[in-house]
C-alpha cells in the first residue's frame, strides 16, 4: 500500500507538471516579485516628497497651490496600497495607477515652477533631491516595464492549452495589466532636468 501511494503521488506530480502547473506557479511568483519591486520604487519616490516640498517651500512660499497638490497626491498614494493578492482586481489596479499618475503630474508641475527660482535651483539640498527623484523615476520605469512583461508571460501561459485547463482547475486567472490609455504616463517619467535655459527669474521668498 505504501508503494502504491508513492507511485500515485509520483503520477499526480508528473501529470501536473505536464499540464503546466509548476510553470504557472513559477510565473505567478515572478509576477509577485516584480510587483514588489514596483512598490519599492514607488515608495522610494513617496519618501522623497516631504523633503522636496519643504525645500521648495523655503524659496517659493507663494506657490502654495502646487505644493498643496503634491502633498495631497502623496497622501493619496500613501493611503492606497495594492498587495500582490489584489493584482487580480482590475479596478484596484486602475485606482492605484491613477493615484500614482496624479503624483507624477504634481511633481512635474512642481519642477516647472521651480525653474522660476534660481536660488532654489542652486541649493545643494534641492540639487541632491532632484538627482534622487530623477534616478527613482528611471527605476520606476524599469520596474514597471519588467512587471508588464512578467504579466504578459503569465497571461500567455495560463491561456495556452493544456495550461488553461490546469489554470481553470486550480483557480489561476488572467491578470490585469497597466491600461493602454495610460501607456504614455507609464512609459514617460516626469521631467526633472534643469540643464536648459530657465525662465525669467521671479523674486525669491527665501
Amino acid at each position: 500500500m505504501k508503494l502504491l501511494r508513492v507511485l500515485a503521488l509520483l503520477l499526480v506530480a508528473a501529470v501536473l507538471s505536464g499540464c503546466g502547473y509548476n510553470a504557472i506557479q513559477r510565473q505567478d511568483e515572478v509576477v509577485k516579485q516584480q510587483w514588489s519591486e514596483v512598490l519599492n520604487q514607488y515608495q522610494r519616490r513617496a519618501d522623497l516628497v516631504p523633503n522636496l516640498v519643504n525645500t521648495v517651500k523655503g524659496y517659493a512660499q507663494h506657490e502654495e497651490r502646487v505644493l498643496t497638490e503634491v502633498t495631497n497626491a502623496r497622501a493619496k498614494v500613501g493611503s492606497m496600497q495594492l498587495s500582490a493578492d489584489d493584482l487580480n482586481d482590475p479596478q484596484k489596479l486602475q485606482q492605484f495607477q491613477a493615484a500614482q499618475g496624479q503624483l507624477s503630474g504634481a511633481l512635474s508641475r512642481l519642477m516647472v515652477v521651480s525653474e522660476n527660482y534660481p536660488q532654489l535651483k542652486a541649493d545643494g539640498l534641492f540639487q541632491n533631491l532632484q538627482a534622487q527623484l530623477e534616478g527613482t523615476e528611471n527605476r520606476i520605469t524599469v520596474a514597471r516595464n519588467r512587471y508588464i512583461q512578467a504579466v504578459q508571460e503569465y497571461n500567455t501561459l495560463v491561456r495556452t492549452f493544456p495550461n488553461n485547463l490546469t489554470a481553470k482547475m486550480f483557480g489561476y486567472q488572467v491578470k490585469p495589466n497597466f491600461s493602454v490609455e495610460n501607456e504614455k504616463a507609464i512609459s514617460t517619467a516626469p521631467t526633472v532636468d534643469f540643464g536648459g535655459s530657465a525662465p525669467a527669474p521671479a523674486s525669491s521668498a527665501h
